[in-house]
């Protein structure tokens, strides 16, 4: 096998960008200008496309045993190599600027990839061998050693400069191979710098004072953030990794750090999820509110609002971009391998082109609730978007869509998307003393009802026992566990409750895992925090709590979560680290702390 299972892989991130770096020592994914920018280590994707191993020479022979964790509340990973020469440490990090703390980080990242090695016991000899392939592979770089011992690979709009504060390195003709050796009490340090061809030089930081700098910015930022419900350790955890994913000079979120990796080894459903989706909007608020602090939350309303601009005759997108392009059309590599072979590997992602009737939705809920906890006014620019939004749910409703998952067939009626449309009106309603003498409540709850009287009537199957995927379909669709949560349905409600328990025993293993519909090939990790709101909601708190610790413990062994779990082998699938599993675990152990409270 010439790859790494996902879980293998382990997470840095200085809010600028993020890379993954495997058990084996390998950085094989880090795309340095910005999360969804172009790959200069991408052996994730093809095994010529680039990749940074620092480990000890021969690792995965007999007696090679790894075992890594973060620094507390940090995405300061260490891994500790012990072989049958000695035992060695090395740290790995994204840098964060000198000196930025707290809401600082990642503001102005220097782009700084931090590798420090520490021999523990013995003497271990250790390989570097940095091969960088920018412009996700297509590009082979010059290497030209430079004066103090440093090694500059130059190639298209890149360039990365490879130094340690203890070697003296050398390129080859397309890396730079070094080995050597540490014995205990010894420590090397790395760093490889990204800049711009045409811009000013690849910073320059010491790789020790930086490590330390780094560990204490994540420390005061987390300080800044308490959270004392239940499973502590697993929220705090989730919501560093959250903040990982977050783009600092936006205050977006990447819905994860990767493209194309698979939902099933060897299939073709792999998409580009390096952009922010509004759709996972009011639920991701809820979360960082929970896990985080008002700052988090504030930051990105006003990100998606800017996104949005003045609501036109065009539906509003249900993704953007993380400074908020609109238009980040889809292309295939015709040269890349992908995952697994896992073919097409894709940049940018065509959902932005679907009309997805529950963005409203989401935004709406999402003004509601920052109004509600917050209770500052609406501005003008803000009155504006509501009311755009408001305006669009009433004309477009009755309009199918593509549905939450983003089906690439046919547009269906689906019933998420209409319960959405009935969030949108219901808020809009709400927020009417708000908005001025444009507000139309009466139109407005008219609309409302009529939308619920629709998805109560066309929704529920009374054949199958349970409200299912689309209008006239039998085909069950864990999207339904999401009506109670948004408030459509209590949970009690016998058709909600029949919903719950079809949903249950249909789509799920006994596992902790939920397809999102009969045919799927893996367990969807959101869709089994749902259900475990769900189960908190209709007073089955044991077995929800069962459920949510099966669930939880499908994250790797340093607490991360892809998209998809396979049913069978129980490893992760889709791409990672995945927000919106991390967003389901934050909500789902909020609801077990105090199942009243939104």
């Amino acid at each position: 096998m010439d790859h790494l299972a996902i879980s293998d892989y382990g997470f840095l991130a200085d809010c600028r960008s993020g890379a993954l770096v495997g058990r084996d020592g390998s950085v094989d994914w880090w795309c340095p200008e910005r999360v969804d920018g172009a790959a200069v280590f991408g052996r994730l994707l093809d095994p010529g496309a680039g990749h940074w191993r620092l480990a000890p020479v021969g690792s995965g022979r007999p007696g090679h045993r790894v075992e890594r964790a973060y620094r507390p509340d940090t995405l300061v990973l260490r891994t500790v190599h012990h072989t049958p020469d000695g035992s060695v440490a090395v740290t790995d990090a994204l840098a964060a600027e000198p000196g930025a703390r707290a809401h600082q980080l990642g503001v102005n990242s220097p782009a700084v990839l931090l590798r420090r090695v520490e021999g523990l016991s013995g003497r271990v000899r250790m390989v570097s061998d940095f091969a960088p392939r920018p412009d996700h592979g297509l590009l082979t770089p010059y290497l030209h050693d430079q004066p103090g011992g440093s090694v500059l690979a130059v190639a298209g709009a890149t360039k990365l400069e490879l130094r340690s504060d203890a070697l003296t390195l050398r390129g080859g003709q397309d890396r730079a191979h070094t080995e050597f050796e540490v014995c205990a009490g010894d420590a090397v340090g790395f760093t490889a710098a990204y800049a711009p061809t045409y811009g000013p030089p690849p910073a320059r930081l010491d790789p020790a004072s930086t490590l330390a700098d780094t560990v204490a910015a994540w420390e005061s930022y987390r300080e800044t953030h308490l959270y004392e419900g239940r499973y502590r350790d697993l929220v705090r955890h989730s919501a560093v990794v959250l903040t990982g994913l977050t783009y600092a000079r936006s205050g977006a979120i990447a819905a994860a750090l990767t493209t194309s990796l698979p939902e099933e080894l060897g299939g073709d459903r792999n998409y580009d999820y390096r952009y922010a989706w509004l759709r996972d909007f009011s639920m991701t608020l809820r979360a960082l509110w929970v896990a985080a602090c008002p700052t988090e939350a504030s930051r990105l309303f006003t990100w998606a609002a800017r996104s949005i601009g003045r609501v036109g005759p065009a539906p509003v997108p249900v993704l953007f971009g993380l400074e908020g392009e609109r238009d980040i059309s889809e292309h295939e590599s015709a040269y890349l391998r992908g995952y697994a072979d896992s073919r097409p590997v894709r940049f940018g992602n065509d959902a932005w082109r679907q009309r997805q009737l529950d963005v409203p939705g989401e935004m709406l809920a999402a003004v509601w609730r920052l109004l509600h906890l917050l209770g500052d006014p609406l501005d003008d620019e803000l009155v504006e978007m509501v009311l755009g939004l408001t305006e669009e749910v009433a004309r477009d409703w009755h309009l199918p869509d593509r549905g939450m998952w983003e089906t690439r067939d046919a547009d269906r009626h689906y019933v998420s998307s209409k319960v959405l449309c009935w969030v949108a009106m219901d808020k809009a309603v709400a927020l009417a003393p708000r908005l001025g003498e444009r507000a139309d409540p009466r139109r407005w709850s008219a609309i409302r009802d009529e939308i619920r009287a629709t998805v109560l009537r066309e929704g529920w199957n009374e054949r199958v026992g349970a409200f299912t995927g689309a209008f006239g379909s039998s085909q069950l669709d864990a999207s339904a566990l999401y009506l109670p949560v948004v408030g459509f349905l209590p949970a009690s409600d016998p058709r909600m409750r029949a919903t719950i328990e079809v949903v249950e025993r249909e789509l799920g293993t006994g596992g902790g895992l939920v397809r999102r519909w009969e045919s799927d090939p893996a367990g969807f990790l959101l869709c089994s925090f749902w259900l475990v709101e769900c189960l908190v909601l209709v007073g089955e708190r044991e077995r929800a709590e069962r459920l949510f610790v099966k669930a939880a413990g499908y994250a790797n062994d340093v607490g991360l979560f892809s998209e998809q779990v396979d049913l069978h082998t129980g490893a992760q699938l889709g791409n990672t680290p995945q927000a919106l599993s991390h967003v389901g675990l934050i909500n789902a152990a909020w609801r077990l702390t105090d199942p009243t409270t939104d």
